[in-house]
This record gives C-alpha cells, sequence and structure tokens, in this order.
C-alpha cells in the first residue's frame, strides 16, 4: 500500500495515478525511478510502522498495570526514627506500629529496594516485564492460585490493626519510590497498597512446602513426583521410578523458591533448656536460604510504643520480622514436607467447557490473562488462559484437566497471625496464635525466658476425610465432592514436643520422630498416615541427632557452637549409596606400565575411596566430593532419578583438571563466597551443619556459593533473670545491592570465619553503638 499524497503532491502526481505508456528504455527507466521513489515511500512508512509497533511494545505494559485503587492524599502521615549500627543493621523506631512499619519500608528499601521491586512486580503479575520468560513463570503462577483475587476477598476481613500495618509498610514503600524515582524500574509501579503487600503471601507461602513440585510436572506432562508421606492402607505404592524427571534449575534470584533450588531449601535449629545447658536457655537460629533475591534475609530490629519490639530477619515484602525474638521468646523455622497438596483429574464433557461432579456438569471457569514478558528493549503481551474448578486451579495437558488443591488455599490469616505471635509474651499466647493453623507450612522451633521450649511441626495440613477410601497420595478422582476437604486439621493432630526430658531439641528438614533424642522422640505410629508427614532424614539430621545424643555434660555455648560448625558425612542414605556405586564400578586389568586403572576416571574414583567424610579442606578429596555429592542429595531429597556415578565422576574430574590441574585441590579454593569485590574460601558442604549447598559456576572453575548457610542468630536468655541477649550474622552485609555501601560486604569475614556479631536489642545497646540516626516520614 502507498503512503498517501501529501501536500505538495496532488493525486494526479502519485506514480500509480498516471497513465500507462508504451514500453521503450526511455519509459522503462522513467518508470523505475518511479517505482524506486514509491518503494522509498512504502518503506518509509513500513519503517514508521515498525517504530509505532516498537514503540508500543516497549511501553504498552505500565499503562495496562493495574494501579493501587486511592490516591496520595488517603495515605496516612506515619514517622520513623531509623538508627543504624556499626555493621549497617537497621533499628526502627515509632510511636505507633504503624509508624514502624513505614520505617521498615523505608530502611529495607534503602539497602536492597532493587529486590524488593522484584517483589513488589511479582505482587501484582508484573515480573515477567523485568525478568522475561523466567519472570512471567512466576506471573503465569500468580494468575493461576488467584493471589489478587484472594487478596481483594480476604484482606478486607483481617483485622484494622493488622490492615493498618500493611497500608503504613506500603506507604513506606510509595514514599522511597517517590523520593528516588530514578531507582524505579517499571513505570507505573507504585503507589501500592496493603493488599498489593498481601498478594505477595498469598503466592509465595505454597512454594516453601513444595507446590512448585506439583505444579511443574503437571505443566509439562510429567509424572507426579513421589510424596514423602506414609502410604495410605490398601494403597501401596511402587519404588520411585528411576527415571524420574529432573527438576529445573532456574538461574537468577527470583521472588519465589523454584525449580532445583527449592527442592534443596533447609535450615537448622535447636534449642536448649537451661538445664541441660548448664546456663542460659538458648535458641539458635540457622537458615539455609538463597543469599540473594526475593527468599534471602534481611536483619532488622522494632520497637514501638505499643509493645511490638523485636528483632529479626524477613524476606522483602513483609512489615514484621518472620523469625528471631522479642524480650520473652522467640522461634526460628526449618522447612517441612507434609502432603499438602491433592490433585484430581477431572472427567471433562466433550467440547472441555464443563466438568462431571458428583452426576451433575459444571462449568469450567476459564479467563483469559496477559503476561508481560521483557524480550530486550520490548515487552511482549503473551495471552495465556487461566482455568479453575470448585476444588481449584486447574492445569490441561496431554493426559487431561488436572484440578489442584493445597493447603492455606484462599486464606491470608497468615499476615494476622505473624504479626500477633511478634507481640507474644509467653508460650500460652503463643501457641493460641499457632492453634489457629494459619500459618500454612515450616516447622517452629521456640524457647522462651521461663526455659520452656518447643518442636511444632506446624502445617496447614488439609482435612481429608478418613472414613472414606482414597488414595491420598495419588491422583483423586475428581467427580466427588467428598473427596474436596475444607480447611487444615486442627493443632491437637499435628505433631509437637514441649519440654523433652532430654532438655534438647532440634531440626534440620527431618521427619518430626527424631527431634528431641531416645526417650524424648514422637512415635510415627501416633499420627494418621493421611496427614501425610513425611518420613526422611539428611545428613544435617542424622549428625544434629549423633552429635547432640552423644554429649553428657552441659551442651553450653562451646559445645553447640561445635555442633553447629560440624562439617562431617555420616555413611547412611545417600552418601552410603553412591559410595556404594564407586566401589562397585569395574575398570580394565591395571596397565603394565603401573598406571592407574581407568585412566583419569579411576583415578578420581581411586581418590573418593580414600575420601576422609568431612567439607573442611583438610582431605586430599574434599573438593571432588563437593563436586560429587550434591546430585545424589538432591535425588534424596526430591524423590527423583539416581544420578549415574561414573558419568558424575567424569564431570566432576573433568572440571577439576580444567581449572586447576588436578584432582585435588584444597577445597577452600575451589568453593568461594563472592559479592562485590571480596572473594574468600569457604568450608562445609551440600548437606553438612555448615552448609554450603549450591553454586554458580565462574568463568575461572570457582564455585560461588548462592544457597547456604545464610542469616545466623544466636539467642540467650539468662537464668538469673537478666536481659536477653543474641548475635547474629549474614553471609554478605546489610546493603546487599549497593556495591558503594560500607555494609555491601562487612560481614562477609566474620561469616567465613564462623564468628558472631551482637545483634543490639535494647535502645541503651543500640544508641551506645550507632552510626547513623535519622528520621523519616511522609509527613506533606
Amino acid at each position: 500500500m502507498s503512503a498517501p499524497p501529501t501536500s505538495a503532491q496532488t493525486i494526479e502526481e502519485h506514480p500509480l495515478a498516471k497513465p500507462p505508456v508504451q514500453r521503450h528504455e526511455p519509459c522503462r527507466e522513467s518508470l523505475e525511478r518511479q517505482l524506486l521513489k514509491w518503494l522509498g515511500r512504502g518503506a518509509f512508512a513500513l519503517v514508521v510502522l515498525l517504530i509505532a509497533v516498537f514503540v508500543g511494545l516497549a511501553t504498552w505494559e505500565p499503562f495496562f498495570a493495574k494501579q493501587a485503587e486511592y490516591s496520595p492524599e488517603s495515605w496516612g502521615s506515619y514517622e520513623a526514627e531509623i538508627v543504624r549500627d556499626e555493621f549497617g543493621v537497621p533499628h526502627i523506631y515509632g510511636k505507633t506500629d504503624p509508624d514502624v512499619a513505614f520505617g521498615v519500608a523505608i530502611a529495607h528499601a534503602e539497602d536492597d529496594f532493587f529486590t524488593l521491586q522484584d517483589v513488589i512486580a511479582m505482587s501484582r503479575g508484573r515480573y515477567g516485564a523485568i525478568a522475561g520468560e523466567e519472570g512471567a513463570t512466576f506471573d503465569y503462577v500468580y494468575h493461576l492460585l488467584d493471589a489478587r483475587g484472594t487478596a481483594e476477598r480476604k484482606y478486607p476481613t483481617l483485622p484494622e490493626d493488622t490492615r493498618a500495618l500493611f497500608e503504613a509498610y506500603a506507604a513506606g514503600l510509595n514514599q522511597y519510590a517517590k523520593d528516588h524515582a530514578d531507582e524505579v524500574k517499571l513505570g507505573n509501579m507504585f503507589p501500592v497498597n496493603g493488599e498489593d503487600v498481601a498478594a505477595g503471601f498469598v503466592l509465595r507461602q505454597p512454594f516453601f512446602y513444595g507446590l512448585g513440585n506439583v505444579i511443574q510436572p503437571l505443566v509439562a506432562g510429567e509424572p507426579l513426583r513421589r510424596e514423602f508421606g506414609p502410604d495410605i492402607p490398601g494403597f501401596p505404592r511402587e519404588n520411585p521410578a528411576t527415571d524420574a524427571a529432573e527438576q529445573v534449575a532456574m538461574t537468577g534470584t527470583h521472588p519465589l523458591p523454584w525449580g532445583e533450588e527449592a527442592g534443596l531449601l533447609g535450615s537448622n535449629a535447636w534449642a536448649v533448656t537451661p538445664e541441660r545447658a548448664g546456663g542460659p536457655t538458648t535458641l539458635i537460629s540457622n537458615s539455609h536460604q538463597p543469599l540473594r533475591g526475593g527468599v534471602a534475609w534481611y536483619e532488622f530490629s522494632v520497637e514501638s510504643e505499643e509493645g511490638w519490639h523485636f528483632t529479626g530477619a524477613n524476606f522483602p515484602g513483609s512489615p514484621f520480622p518472620f523469625l528471631g525474638h522479642n524480650r520473652h521468646l522467640g522461634w526460628t523455622n526449618t522447612v517441612n514436607r507434609p502432603d499438602m497438596a491433592d490433585v484430581y483429574k477431572l472427567e471433562m464433557n466433550d467440547a472441555a467447557t464443563q466438568y462431571r461432579l458428583d452426576g451433575e456438569w459444571k462449568d469450567l471457569e476459564r479467563k483469559t490473562v496477559t503476561l508481560p514478558v521483557k524480550l530486550g528493549p520490548i515487552t511482549l503481551p503473551i495471552r495465556r488462559e487461566v482455568l479453575r474448578s470448585v476444588h481449584g486451579p486447574v492445569i490441561q495437558n496431554d493426559d487431561g484437566y488436572f484440578a489442584i488443591r493445597y493447603g492455606g488455599i484462599d486464606t491470608i490469616d497468615q499476615l494476622d497471625a505473624y504479626y500477633r505471635i511478634n507481640k507474644a509474651t509467653n508460650l500460652e499466647e503463643w501457641q493460641a496464635q499457632m492453634a489457629r493453623m494459619a500459618i500454612p507450612s515450616t516447622n517452629f522451633i521456640y524457647a522462651d525466658e521461663a526455659g520452656n521450649i518447643v518442636y511444632l511441626y506446624n502445617a496447614a495440613i488439609p482435612d481429608r476425610p478418613e472414613d472414606v477410601e482414597a488414595n491420598w497420595r495419588g491422583i483423586l478422582p475428581g467427580d466427588r465432592s467428598d473427596l474436596i476437604w475444607d480447611g487444615p486439621v486442627t493443632y491437637e493432630e499435628v505433631p509437637k514436643l514441649i519440654n523433652p526430658a532430654s532438655g534438647w531439641i532440634y531440626n534440620a528438614n527431618n521427619e518430626p520422630y527424631t527431634a528431641a533424642g531416645e526417650g524424648s522422640d514422637l512415635s510415627p505410629e501416633d499420627f494418621s498416615p493421611v496427614l501425610g508427614v513425611e518420613r526422611k532424614q539428611t545428613n544435617r539430621s542424622r549428625r544434629a541427632y549423633k552429635l547432640l545424643s552423644e554429649v553428657e555434660g552441659p551442651l553450653d555455648r562451646a559445645t553447640l557452637e561445635r555442633i553447629k560448625y560440624d562439617t562431617a558425612y555420616e555413611r547412611e542414605g545417600y552418601i552410603a549409596r553412591m559410595m556404594a556405586d564407586l566401589e562397585a564400578m569395574t575398570f580394565p586389568p591395571r596397565m603394565k606400565d603401573g598406571g592407574p586403572t581407568g585412566g583419569r576416571t579411576g583415578e578420581a574414583r581411586d581418590l573418593m575411596l580414600e575420601w576422609d567424610f568431612t567439607a573442611d579442606s583438610n582431605g586430599r578429596a574434599d573438593a571432588l566430593a563437593y563436586l560429587l555429592i550434591r546430585d545424589f542429595m538432591s535425588a534424596e531429597y526430591q524423590n527423583g532419578a539416581w544420578p549415574d556415578i561414573r558419568v558424575k565422576l567424569d564431570e566432576a574430574a573433568e572440571h577439576l583438571m580444567k581449572h586447576f590441574g588436578r584432582l585435588d585441590p584444597p577445597m577452600s579454593e575451589l568453593i568461594r563466597l563472592r559479592h562485590g569485590d571480596v572473594d574468600l574460601p569457604l568450608d562445609g558442604g551440600s548437606d553438612t551443619l555448615r552448609a554450603a549447598t549450591t553454586w554458580r559456576v565462574d568463568d575461572d572453575g570457582r564455585l560461588s556459593l548462592v544457597h547456604g548457610d545464610s542469616f545466623i542468630q544466636w539467642v540467650e536468655w539468662p537464668t538469673d533473670g537478666g536481659r536477653v541477649f543474641s548475635r547474629s550474622i549474614q553471609p554478605f552485609g546489610a546493603a546487599i545491592t549497593r556495591p558503594e555501601s560500607p555494609h555491601h560486604t562487612d560481614q562477609m569475614q566474620l561469616f567465613v570465619d564462623h564468628q558472631l556479631k551482637p545483634a543490639y536489642f535494647w535502645r541503651d545497646d543500640v544508641l551506645a553503638n550507632a552510626k547513623r540516626r535519622y528520621m523519616v516520614s511522609n509527613a506533606r
């Protein structure tokens, strides 16, 4: 199509309006010139069209983003004081709890606005506009789980003071974005409101107990992964398939636990009574999380004149700490893996518009959503359909339509429960909140000033009917409403230990039946298999149980430090199986020149057979073992495919030879803690109590830690009634995404040296060690 005539060109002058001419050479040349002129205009029009399309794809997304439904005039006025100590850790003070929440948002944004924006984008279904295809995956899950719909329905039902906390936190984010507009990643990202923040909680929480292990294979049309819970009587399962699908590892630091990284989430936790400690009641929080990104810990303290006084850590996007302590009590968490989700296969009509339930046809809810997918300078709008039945979200694959129902579905009560336990003053108040079953998952290990210790297998496990015949460990028929449960089991039904006779409690992502030592532990026979409580151990749990049980004297600070930083492996579980595979490897007869059988692979095998079962960097085989172990650990952790020992040994040996020229470099030269311009050696293994779990391979062949020991907090309540005292450490520093800050890397040396810093709780200590004090406000 030609360009329209310009004001200087009449219709008669347009080349296509001219009468035909006879075909002779001069006229042909004239025609060619005319055609070139016309094509030039057409090409120009095409360029204009392409530019318009480019501009549209580069700019459409912010205009279609849903805005928070209020104006700046409706925001409350907040004021907080931020005091930063010598490590840059913020201590936030305010007259009211909302004042403090406002300050939490400001302080966190000052240190890591980059990650906070990723979380906010995810909470609004816009992460793909930042992170491209991988981000759009999270946006799809956001729509699939109806995170926004749940927040819209349930947020207004929260208590007024809880909503006030979230609105103040959102106001803090808005204020920082207004004052630092040059840092904002996406147009129309701000303002946000409390509902936006709540939507992030709805989306993230189920992935800590492994909902991704259900969604991923269903989307891919692969077999579901085997649950860790016991078989249902009458429905025995086969052993895990050896060709089970591998988890897909996502690169980067995302706001959700996802892929292989999610399957390897773990932590350690200990609590010891004063009688057994021979001193203070002790609580040790040793979380293993990604070191960067949306589920990396951020340390801070809060204190208001309304009784909220707490120090600990949260994930980006929360106004309160998720773990830590107040003056009276504290807790920490470890990931547990109960059977929290049920999958139903739907019987569809021929048009795939309805599904059968109790003999009647029900309409399948369908909604088309737009996923923004950043591709270079443009953002593509990708349309996808999300489905829903009365069971929950529905996924279609080549095998049919499958509905998912999961613990914590359609609820946000955890927002209120976390706030309440932050302010609990004794075990009774704390248990009253936990008994609500509002926090969907994670073990809680608790201690308090009265000397109480508690292990709680916290999980909003589906209240499945036990009087019906159904295989709750398999795929359920979707046409029976009696299999659609409503809400969680009661607090009384989940495993828990309070003040065991041993005087100690621990968890390292193991089953709840090994938590306090022989004679103090719970029995699996006392809990219904329908609950789906996992039966599993980790190397960390085996080591912790053994080391704690062997101590005859007090579990004092020095003894607990030795246990916490242990780097040994037990020859049990996947380690025993891996070593048996190594021993069973066969090679040709030894060569006449006396060289090693099997060449480099044989040499690597022989070296591994000399391994001392530690990751302390002292043994010749430690580096080789470190490279080898992770995939075998992953197979056991995720009920996945068992690796081929020869393939994995070859890969590990090739890596070491390529980058170090030897099979036995010191492990500390291989595994590194790297951030900014700091590069330090590490100890610990993928499943040792001193954890260095997963890594990225850098260009120089070194392994840079990305997940393992992260926030550590050590809390002690003296028996003489003295003040609670705590110490803590982070792998990097408070200002994790601010390279120009002195607190970008200032905790790294302490971290690798197994040292902790003071975690100032009391205001006089804070002020005595203050390096900066300032007020923040949104007052107009």
